[in-house]
């Protein structure tokens, strides 16, 4: 007998950035020159005074179980990040560290839909959202959105996609994966909206709030009319460039903090002791690093959107933030290479990586077919070089 698998695990995407980055790992793994887009990871080190706040830790002996929501000074430090860059009061027993900023969200979802709930997602949409919702046994509603209003909702929209069911909204500017990031007006429109509904809790992933090309960030957790029901995630892993480190955190009002804990309790307790101390130094220390790299962002930004807006058929448009870029694919649906025909940007997303040898995502996995997704967490020389290979395989396409 083969051991049955839940209909819960069987209902699950795979996750398909990680499927296209194994994917790539593959074709490298058979001699290809592969240059990989597809991953959504800072390609910075750690800075060097985290990594020696983590060195100090493992020799002061930070060797046993942590609290299952998180060293107290960590939740401080965290607190007092929020009240200063974001004018937002969350006390640190309103705050629960984990293993990255997706168990954090995922603790959320968890912790506050019902089976039968309605979830609200503007697509495009990060593409754990939705199956985080089918864990919860809720259902995850789309308020879509396209390259022609800079992939934003409108407020019309989101009324009209709230009904009786709805519980719970996951928001997040800015966008993984377009880079869009909201004004304060254009949040104060969909607040003005959010008012009239007490019963909807909002969720709002800020974890790219620092990856910021505007100028200016605002959080959702910031407007009064919302406060006492809105829920902020965020963590180190892009701001601080600590991916693998593994810390994120919800900062939410009591009730919600004490059930995310509650759960987090019986299926992975506390955040790595060791992480947790290097996200204490990521917040206490030196901030240098984390405009460097913003910098860094940015300038890739520009060079990217301008080789990019030389490419014929491509539809793009300047993302503020976070580091991707989302192009209409269109055009070259229908097209064909040989015996290759294009008919969907998963197509086109496998011809990329397979002839022009360099990794995207299908903007399908993201509830937006029609786009592919590029990461530009990458070297200026390797950027230049994939967007030549892209351009070159596309103008192959007849």
């Amino acid at each position: 007998m083969i051991p049955e698998i839940s209909q819960r695990i069987q209902a699950l995407a795979v996750s398909q950035t990680l499927a296209m980055s194994q994917r790539s790992s593959q074709l490298r793994s058979e001699g290809v020159d592969v240059i990989n887009l597809s991953v959504g990871e800072p390609d910075f080190f750690t800075p060097d005074h985290i990594k020696l706040a983590a060195i100090k830790a493992v020799d002061d002996n930070f060797s046993f179980y942590s609290p299952v929501p998180g060293y107290m000074s960590l939740r401080k430090a965290i607190s007092e990040k929020l009240r200063k860059e974001n004018s937002v009061s969350f006390a640190p027993e309103q705050i629960v560290v984990g293993n990255g900023a997706k168990q954090a969200l995922c603790n959320v979802v968890l912790a506050t839909v019902n089976p039968g709930d309605e979830v609200l997602i503007p697509t495009p949409a990060w593409v754990s959202y939705f199956e985080m919702v089918k864990l919860a046994d809720g259902t995850g509603v789309a308020i879509p959105s396209g390259i022609d209003t800079d992939f934003k909702i409108t407020p019309a929209q989101l009324q009209e996609a709230i009904t009786d069911k709805t519980s719970l909204l996951m928001f997040c500017s800015p966008s993984n994966p377009t880079g869009s990031v909201y004004t304060r007006e254009e949040l104060q429109a969909l607040v003005d909206v959010l008012a009239k509904y007490p019963r909807i809790t909002i969720v709002s992933d800020e974890i790219y709030e620092h990856i910021n090309y505007t100028g200016n960030f605002t959080s959702m957790a910031s407007f009064p009319e919302i406060a006492d029901r809105t829920v902020l995630i965020n963590g180190v892993s892009k701001a601080y460039a600590m991916t693998g480190w593994r810390i994120g955190y919800c900062a939410a009002p009591l009730n919600i903090a004490k059930a995310v804990s509650k759960l987090q309790g019986q299926y992975t307790s506390g955040a790595s002791s060791i992480a947790q101390k290097a996200a204490e130094a990521a917040y206490t220390g030196p901030q240098d690093c984390v405009e460097e790299m913003r910098k860094a962002f940015e300038r890739r930004r520009d060079l990217v959107v301008r080789m990019a807006r030389e490419i014929p058929g491509l539809k793009v448009n300047q993302p503020m933030g976070a580091f991707y870029l989302f192009p209409e694919v269109s055009a070259y649906l229908g097209k064909s290479y040989g015996d290759r025909k294009i008919e969907t940007s998963a197509d086109l997303a496998m011809y990329l990586l397979e002839e022009g040898h360099v990794a995207t995502v299908d903007g399908a996995a993201f509830g937006a077919p029609g786009y592919i997704r590029l990461s530009y967490a990458a070297s200026d020389d390797q950027l230049k070089e994939a967007m030549r290979r892209i351009a070159d395989a596309l103008a192959r396409l007849a």
